[in-house]
């Protein structure tokens, strides 16, 4: 297990990206701009649509150690759009302005944005926790949500590990 509490993983919810049928996309964009931001992040993990999938893959990585997990994909309304429900069975607590936030600001760059159901939460455990945070799936989406995600990661991790209020 990593002991550095600024380790991050980036998981790609899409049935065409884990088959191999389309490049992705928006995972390397998102590691991209948590190195950027200061994380350590290895390249995407992909997994296919499906609570089941996103459920396994969001404890790996909390296994893993790491402390902001960003998934990428499946918060819409098609049928096989269900990474929230897969999130929530791992988070112990939403952060709702978090995804309020990456929904306002989706939506001012384009109306389908308000469709994005993605959740903002943190998974309590001992000696510290994670904060969990649903993006949609584009690139668009990534590029706009990082700097939301940033502005207010190290706050929540530290606070997870009983950091002070600053």
């Amino acid at each position: 297990m990593n002991a550095n509490p600024y380790r991050a993983v980036v998981i790609t919810v899409s049935d065409r990206t884990a088959a191999g049928l389309r490049e992705d996309r928006s995972g390397p964009a998102a590691v991209a701009g948590l190195r950027v931001g200061g994380f350590d992040c290895a390249d995407p993990v992909v997994v296919p649509d499906g609570a089941d999938s996103v459920e396994s893959a969001l404890r790996a990585a909390l296994a893993e150690g790491a402390r902001l997990i960003v998934t990428t994909g499946g918060t819409g309304v098609s049928p096989r759009d269900v990474t929230p429900e897969g999130t929530a069975r791992v988070i112990t607590r939403e952060i709702l302005g978090i995804a309020e936030e990456l929904r306002r600001i989706g939506a001012s760059e384009k109306p389908g944005g308000m469709l994005s159901r993605g959740l903002a939460g943190v998974v309590d455990a001992d000696g510290g926790g994670a904060l969990v945070v649903n993006l949609p799936g584009s690139t668009a989406a990534v590029g706009s949500g990082i700097p939301v995600i940033l502005s207010v990661a190290r706050h929540v991790i530290d606070q997870l590990a009983g950091g002070d209020h600053t």
